[in-house]
């Protein structure tokens, strides 16, 4: 049964630091299976609802981790659905006490928790002006589900570490099952996506089977900051890492949008700045090769994540060539790896970030 986790985590002790997040990183096959064996019927479900009542957008609202699995879904909505998406900012309702007109439109709240007052006070104010409302959490029970008129369940179950990794993965899953359900109308997949997306928990096994994020944690056990971009479905994948980094090893970790990165950023690259470039096979992968090719003028430090090799790169991190839709949930699993190494390379616990608990409330 799954079993979501609200309260405080099991830790490990210091003997083993990083011990639950290589534990939470492993079961990413095992949930991406769960979710499409037992929960895509009622994913289907939900998705033919939304289908009938015909939003003419979608907002999404979420924080930290969940924040950047909704651009995942804001991508996937603009681009399959063609209905225009966004990020709601909770303070617009919860510190300017605003309340936005929703009436024509979906609003979709992503927390692993459930338990941010901010969001739910949100899907509140969101029900009152006449939006149908979404939760999509990893705890059926919280405040947040009940406050949204529908709710869809992750099932992640327990997460041993703070740092959220499964819990990411699952809201990913999710919310493209989803997606792809109302664009059919009906909540039902496609055969032929229904065929892609079934590979997926393989792939997943593969893929952690084989990166070599260990090794690359420690030719970075010393750098001071990194930098980490992609385009398009990949690039919530570099703010995702860059998040994970700056949980783990506390190290300033800067994420752009591949052309963000040329309008700038691009200066502060040298060698001596590790860059994280997840290049897909799709559109947004072949948009990253004039970043990529301005990277290297600056003779900057490139780790690719992707399935092919790029010129100039220092290293790769292997990840199978997929439709980009798929890719957010592979690529982020040696990226994963990575932040759990090199944290455990400089010596402290991922699992157990100073100043962090499970649970972030904010109003």
């Amino acid at each position: 049964m799954n079993q979501p986790q609200v309260g405080a985590t099991d830790n490990t002790s210091a003997d083993q630091p990083g011990k639950g997040m290589a534990a939470d990183i492993a079961e990413q096959p095992g949930v991406y299976a769960d979710v499409l064996d037992h929960g895509a019927a009622e994913i289907a479900r939900i998705a033919a609802i939304i289908a009938e009542r015909r939003p003419r957008s979608i907002v999404f609202t979420a924080r930290g981790t969940s924040d950047h699995a909704a651009l995942y879904a804001a991508y996937l909505t603009e681009i399959r659905l063609g209905l225009p998406a966004s990020l709601a900012s909770p303070s617009v309702v919860t510190v300017y006490d605003a309340r936005p007109d929703w009436s024509d439109s979906l609003v979709i709240a992503v927390s692993q928790s459930g338990g941010s007052p901010d969001l739910a006070q949100v899907v509140a104010a969101a029900r009152a002006s006449g939006a149908l409302t979404l939760a999509v959490t990893n705890n059926p029970d919280s405040r947040l589900a009940g406050e949204a008129e529908l709710h869809l369940d992750v099932r992640a179950g327990h997460e041993r570490a703070v740092a959220a990794t499964k819990t990411y993965t699952a809201e990913l899953l999710t919310l493209l099952l989803l997606i792809e359900g109302i664009r059919t109308g009906t909540g039902r997949l496609d055969a032929a996506e229904a065929t892609a997306i079934g590979k997926l928990p393989e792939l997943a096994s593969g893929v952690l089977a084989t990166t070599g994020a260990a090794e690359l944690a420690g030719r970075y056990r010393f750098a001071s900051r990194f930098v980490t971009t992609g385009r398009g479905y990949a690039y919530p994948t570099a703010r995702e890492t860059a998040l994970k980094l700056m949980e783990t090893s506390y190290l300033p970790s800067l994420a752009f949008s591949g052309a963000d990165l040329l309008h700038g950023p691009l200066a502060m690259t040298d060698p001596g700045v590790p860059v994280l470039a997840v290049v897909g096979s799709g559109p947004g992968g072949h948009a990253m090769w004039n970043v990529l090719t301005q990277l290297g003028k600056q003779r900057a430090d490139v780790v690719v994540v992707g399935a092919a090799d790029v010129p100039g790169q220092t290293a790769r991190l292997a990840t199978p060539a997929v439709d980009e839709r798929f890719a957010a949930l592979l690529d982020i699993l040696p990226l994963q790896q990575l932040a759990l190494h090199l944290a455990i390379e400089r010596g402290e616990n991922p699992d157990a970030p100073r100043g962090l608990k499970k649970v972030t409330e904010t109003v």
